[in-house]
């Protein structure tokens, strides 16, 4: 069977689908079987903000693929791939929200402006809510898509700010952050590459008698 049509497949979609909800499912199945180690808030927090990540970096490499790879089938996957991504995040501060701060609002706060690494995270969470909400086709239309495109393109900074604030989160090893941040550099850089090609192709030249006329893209 084609490649391309395998991932015009509407059960390949549902099959990663469920492969997305396997992260949370093992955090259920260990936190039943005692596996979540000696700091159970700890390890969900970290599990769930490396998910966050994963999923981020996942959505942004979409276009890249599907341009390079002369797959435009992909792009049916990069909605429901970056709602996972909110999904986890959602998860992780709730975690911290929740189970972590059990809903002091002033310690909450005080978290908030006075530690870099949670004032990183909070604005990454935060501009993503946006993006989850007008995520649907509908409002794809009530925007335009110029406008949609500008708003979405809040995820490049949510990205940045998932990387900071887990490089500012830990303490000595760093080789996570500085991997997940190599990939988001490498998916951002390959945007601009395309931008600036774009913008520095000539116009195309009008002749004859329809000179001054515009020409069809």
């Amino acid at each position: 069977m084609p490649l391309k049509r395998i991932l015009s497949s509407r059960w390949l979609k549902v099959a990663v689908f469920a492969l997305c909800l396997v992260p949370v499912l093992l955090l259920v199945w260990k936190a039943f079987n005692g596996g979540l180690g000696a700091n159970p808030i700890e390890f969900i927090t970290h599990a769930t903000g490396d998910w966050t990540l994963r999923f981020l970096c996942i959505t942004l490499s979409i276009t890249p693929l599907r341009k390079l790879l002369r797959l435009p089938e992909l792009v049916r996957f990069r909605r429901m791939l970056g709602l996972f991504g909110f999904f986890y995040g959602c998860l992780h501060f709730l975690t911290w929200l929740v189970v972590d701060k059990f809903f002091d609002w002033n310690e909450i706060l005080k978290d908030v402006v006075k530690r870099p690494y949670i004032t990183a995270g909070f604005t990454g969470f935060v501009l993503l809510i946006p993006l989850a909400v007008t995520s649907t086709t509908g409002w794809i239309r009530r925007m335009g898509g110029k406008r949609w495109q500008m708003l979405h393109r809040l995820i490049y900074v949510t990205a940045c700010a998932g990387v900071v604030h887990y490089y500012w989160l830990v303490k000595s090893d760093i080789r996570l952050p500085v991997f997940y941040g190599a990939i988001v550099a490498v998916l951002l850089a390959y945007r601009l590459v395309v931008s600036l090609v774009k913008s520095r192709k000539p116009l195309p030249r009008a002749t004859g008698a329809a000179a001054g006329e515009p020409t069809a893209s």
